[in-house]
Parts: C-alpha cells; structure tokens; sequence
C-alpha cells in the first residue's frame, strides 16, 4: 500500500512537471480552427489520433476536472477556460460526450462549471 502511494505521489509530479512546459501554449490556433479543435475533441474521445499536446492534456483531463484545474497557473486557467467554452460553444454534444467520460456520475459539475465562470 505504502508504495503504491509513493508511486501516485511522482505520477503526479510527473504529470505536474510535464504541464508546466504548456505555460505558454498558444490556444488561439485551437480555438480558431475547427478542423484542429476536432482533432483534439476526437483525441479526448478516444476516436482520433492525439498529438504529443494533445495526449499530455487528455492525461490531465480526469484531475483537471476534478480540481477545477487546482494544479493550474493561472494562464493554464485561463486557457482552459477559453479552450472549453468553444468547446462548449461549437460542439456542445462532444462536451457532454467528456464530461460523461471523466465525470460519469456528475459529482465534480457544479463545481467545474463555477470555475469555467471564473468564480
């Protein structure tokens, strides 16, 4: 039990470590290009091939939900935020689609949708 922690703990800081060098991923190109913004909602969706980027934000997905993006700068925030709305926007079915898959029961929702406000 004990190592199984301690394995947890530096998956964890792996992961943290690998998203700090998305500090200034440019989303623009993401949220301006539909055929791009596919390919990223496909890959999140397990329907599509995933991009390096794409693949590092898919493994996030689960606790970035789950701590309203707690282990976020605040530009990661802010890029998520924005990355979403569209999402939420343009494909309001594939967002439903992710929210089931990483939040099936829906415990993490209300919450979420607080800091997609900014709040």
């Amino acid at each position: 039990m004990k190592s199984l922690i301690v394995l947890s703990c530096l998956l964890a800081a792996c992961l943290a470590a690998d998203l700090s060098k998305y500090e200034n991923f440019d989303v623009e190109p993401i949220v301006t290009s539909d055929r791009l913004l596919k390919a990223y909602i496909n890959c999140f969706l397990d329907k599509g091939r995933c991009t390096p980027e794409a693949s590092d934000f898919k493994k996030a997905l689960p606790d970035t939900i789950a701590t309203n993006c707690g282990k976020c700068t605040e530009k990661q925030k802010a890029n998520v935020r924005k990355v979403i709305k569209v999402i939420q926007q343009k494909h309001s079915t594939e967002w439903e689609k992710l929210v089931k898959k990483h939040d099936p029961s829906g415990k993490h929702r209300a919450d979420f949708d607080k800091f997609l406000l900014g709040s």
